[in-house]
């Protein structure tokens, strides 16, 4: 992995979500986005891209298949084809049905180590093309003082 990918991290569970984001730093290709509510997440995925999100499946305040969803179907996130790794209690029929329908690509059963989180986004990673450059879109009413050129991405 040559260049730095991006995890979201939205676990209700403060102390968890701080350990998960510790671990995954700790990787020289990963920038860690600790949240606290799908809010914030869905507002910052709409600024920048992510390549990776990790939910908690079994939130009390909103599932993490609902999150996925509804972050997928934003027409204001540019990036809407990132990994989506939920962490659940358990993996029952109605708990896999749910993670497919909301399009959750792997299903981790907690609990777990944070390493093997880490080896499995970074897995998951390796599989994803990279993403072009990303490039905030004005609004009409909105001209650049200094524009930048276009990147030069290899064919």
């Amino acid at each position: 992995m040559p260049h730095h990918r991006t995890v979201a991290v939205l676990v209700s569970n403060e102390a968890l979500s701080a350990v998960l984001a510790m671990v995954l730093a700790a990787s020289p290709w990963l920038r860690v986005r600790p949240f606290h509510s799908d809010l914030a997440l869905s507002v910052y995925m709409r600024m920048a891209p992510v390549d990776c999100v990790v939910v908690d499946f079994d939130s009390q305040a909103v599932r993490g298949d609902l999150i996925v969803r509804a972050l997928r179907a934003d027409p204001g996130i540019e990036n809407r084809r990132f990994i989506a790794i939920a962490l659940a209690g358990e993996v029952a029929p109605e708990t896999r049905a749910r993670a497919t329908a909301g399009g959750i690509d792997e299903v981790i059963v907690k609990p777990m180590s944070p390493r093997y989180l880490l080896e499995r986004v970074l897995a998951r990673l390796d599989r994803q093309p990279a993403q072009r450059p990303y490039r905030a879109r004005l609004p009409e009413n909105v001209i650049p003082l200094f524009p930048r050129p276009e990147p030069v991405l290899p064919a």
